[in-house]
Parts: C-alpha cells; structure tokens; sequence
C-alpha cells in the first residue's frame, strides 16, 4: 500500500490517493461501479444496468486481485480487477475521471500484475480511447458480449513481447511515498 499525491499541484488532503490490493471484499464498491457505469456505458438501460449489477458482488468476489483506491477510508473511488495478465475491470467514479487515477491504476497494473490484455464494449468510445492512448491494439472482435447481449466486445493488448509501459503524455502525474 501506498499514498500517491498529484506531484503537479499542490498536495492537500482531498488530493491524496491511498491505494492498495484489497484482501476483503468489502461492500460499497457495487454503488461506485453503478455510477462509473452509467457515466461511460451510455448504451445500457436501467433495466440492463441493475441486472448487471447483480453479477458485481460475485465478479468482485472473483478476481484474484482487486485494486482499490480511495481518498476516504472505506469510500472508494476506483477499483480494478486483475486475473493473470487480463485487466477484468477498471471503475472510477465519476468525480475522480480525466484526473490520471485510470491511468496510475492501469499502470501499475501493468508493472506489478503484468497487465497486458484488456475486453472492453465497443460502445464504450472513452474506454476504448483511453486503452489506445495507453498503448493497446485491437486484435480480435466479437458482434456479442460474453453473455451473448449485442454489445460487440473489443479484445485489445499490449504489442510486443516485453512488458511495455505507455508514455506520460498530457496526463497528471502521481509519485508514490511510501
């Protein structure tokens, strides 16, 4: 675990970030993931996001590594979720996007999980944006999500062999104190 301050700004308390891998899966992370969704994935019904919602806890439950940031303890604000070198799920509520935090996490779960794979819906143009920034490609598509729901998936990678981490272009940077 680690606090990561905005190294561009002046340091404050609503500007520190604590983040760590979380060893229990607590509650309160199914709200955030609702907002961050309704924020991004504007082709889902309300309909469609609660039946979603339903499957959060046990996806929650399920990821080998789950990564948590918050700026209140107990109050998270992001999460991601990592099985081997696949990004299974990156949520950030909607206060805290466009800040860096997608990419610090994205980042170091490239350097310290091995990232290198990501699905994201095609219809999630930001999502998909931010993944080609950090440097992924396309390499397969699908017409259907894994549910077999017309949202057509985008599977994406890293290129190359070696873990590759993307450049610092344009976005905040964060630092680590330990």
């Amino acid at each position: 675990a680690c606090v990561i301050l905005k190294s561009n700004e002046a340091a404050n308390a609503e500007d520190d970030m604590h983040i760590y891998e979380a060893q229990k899966r607590a509650s309160g992370r199914s709200h955030m993931w609702e907002t961050s969704v309704r924020e991004t994935h504007l082709f889902l019904t309300d309909a469609e996001i609660a039946r979603i919602e339903g499957y959060v806890p046990q996806a929650l439950g399920d990821v080998p590594h789950l990564v948590v940031a918050e700026q209140v303890p107990g109050q998270p604000v992001a999460f991601m979720g990592i099985a081997g070198e696949r990004l299974e799920m990156l949520f950030l509520a909607p206060a805290v996007r466009e800040k860096g935090l997608g990419r610090e996490l994205l980042m170091r779960g490239i350097r310290d999980y091995g990232v290198r794979k990501v699905t994201v819906n095609e219809q999630n143009s930001q999502a998909v944006g931010f993944y080609v920034y950090m440097g992924f490609t396309t390499y397969k598509r699908t017409d259907c999500d894994e549910a077999g729901d017309p949202y057509p998936l985008l599977y994406m990678r890293l290129p190359g062999g070696a873990r590759r981490l993307p450049r610092r272009n344009k976005i905040r940077r964060f630092s680590c104190v330990p």
